[in-house]
């Protein structure tokens, strides 16, 4: 990351580095993730609105194709795809299995950057995330895996975040541990919190932000592919008509618009309740909303992640790169258990390890796609924690197996980039 230069009598030492990783952070946040999030849920909605239903009601009358397609959503670029699974269990319409495929196979928005840099690299990877996370995904369906058990251990340390005064359930029963799933209101706002006044003005200013909001982020989208382009090389601070300029001013309008449209804007235009999903959306214009909505919150995550992520390496002084050239076959575990980390920061430094450092071996690339699960986890973690919480944990499982596999019968895979050929 590239720091803003804030001036060196400002805060002294420890609050302006403290600044500038917030700001770093802000700026992006919405460009390296949020605008990639933002067009695969768009896309997936647009699908939904086109089919009215109709896909939902498909993947109800066919039980045993959930994983294999809760799988293909996953493996989609980004997390879009896996983000849209996460909702359709809270409701009861697939399985937990379909949730494990889905995270297990989903690669985050550090696919992007192995994609542009190491394409060969990620067509193996990202093949044997899908492979193993669908396995595994049929697997919890038929046989459990020891479901109850882990439901059992983190019931002790997570009580479920509820939501309107939802029934709990076990997760191990074959449903989310919230039950009697309300459809979100699409015509309205949602319920306002008292300290949000009951004013016109700001349901107009509302939709105007949601306007600007879809601007900013096809400029980001842009941003982010010339990023990826450039070889991942962190823009410049600029304002101006550049990519440094559009990188900086989408990255933090951007940010800072999703973060009203959550905190705020939600409550005054409606599509409220983000992290579940619909049946149909009535409209285009409602399509989008949902979509922004969406994203906004995912968003506001993200950067929780990523300033948690950064001030913990700067707290504890952890070195990702000196620990995968000394740990040898733990190297792959290590990147498996990185995957229990949410969001996509720390999952985008270490894709950038592999293909720009050179550092860390395919096996751990492999096994860190199988266990992220991006900000796909986000919307879950939102409404069920204590599911969101067992199925990360399923997903390290068959990374763990996977990297060391790969580490010890196929001898390319001990080392770094460009080896997988």
């Amino acid at each position: 990351m590239i720091p803003l230069q804030v001036p060196p009598d400002l805060f002294g030492p420890v609050g302006r580095e403290a600044l500038e990783v917030l700001i770093g952070s802000w700026r992006e946040g919405f460009v390296q993730v949020s605008g990639f999030v933002g067009a695969t849920v768009l896309l997936f909605s647009l699908v939904q609105y086109r089919f009215d239903g109709k896909l939902t009601e498909l993947l109800q009358e066919h039980e045993r194709a959930q994983p294999l397609v809760g799988g293909l959503l996953g493996v989609t670029p980004g997390c879009g795809g896996a983000i849209i699974a996460m909702p359709l269990y809270i409701r009861g319409t697939v399985s937990f299995g379909t949730v494990v495929a889905a995270l297990g196979a989903t690669a985050g928005d550090s696919a992007f950057i192995i994609l542009a840099l190491a394409p060969e690299a990620a067509v193996y990877a990202y093949g044997l995330a899908f492979v193993a996370a669908v396995a595994f995904g049929y697997s919890i369906d038929l046989w459990g895996l020891g479901v109850g058990r882990v439901d059992r251990a983190v019931e002790r340390v997570s009580r479920p975040v509820t939501d309107g005064g939802f029934a709990t359930s076990s997760v191990a029963a074959g449903g989310p541990s919230v039950s009697e799933y309300e459809q979100p209101d699409c015509e309205g706002g949602s319920d306002r919190p008292g300290y949000l006044p009951d004013a016109a003005i700001l349901e107009r200013v509302s939709h105007g932000v949601h306007v600007l909001w879809w601007v900013t982020l096809v400029g980001a989208l842009v941003a982010g592919t010339m990023y990826l382009a450039k070889g991942a090389v962190e823009p410049a601070w600029e304002v101006g008509f550049s990519y440094d300029g559009l990188f900086t001013v989408a990255g933090l309008l951007g940010t800072t618009l999703s973060f009203y449209l959550y905190f705020v804007g939600r409550h005054y235009i409606g599509t409220g309740d983000a992290g579940r999903n619909r049946d149909s959306f009535g409209t285009l214009y409602k399509t989008f909303q949902h979509a922004a909505m969406e994203t906004a919150m995912v968003t506001v995550w993200v950067i929780a992640g990523y300033l948690l992520y950064e001030y913990g390496m700067a707290i504890f002084a952890f070195d990702i790169q000196s620990l995968a050239n000394s740990a040898g076959v733990l190297t792959p575990v290590f990147g498996a258990l990185l995957g229990l980390i949410p969001g996509c920061a720390a999952h985008i430094v270490f894709a950038q390890l592999y293909a720009i450092e050179e550092a860390v071996p395919f096996s751990a690339l492999s096994a860190n796609a199988i266990s992220q699960d991006g900000d796909a986890l986000f919307p879950l973690l939102a409404i069920d924690a204590k599911a969101a919480l067992i199925a990360t944990i399923y997903t390290t499982v068959p990374a763990v197996l996977v990297g060391v596999g790969l580490y010890h019968l196929w001898p390319y895979a001990q080392y770094g980039f460009g080896v997988v050929g």
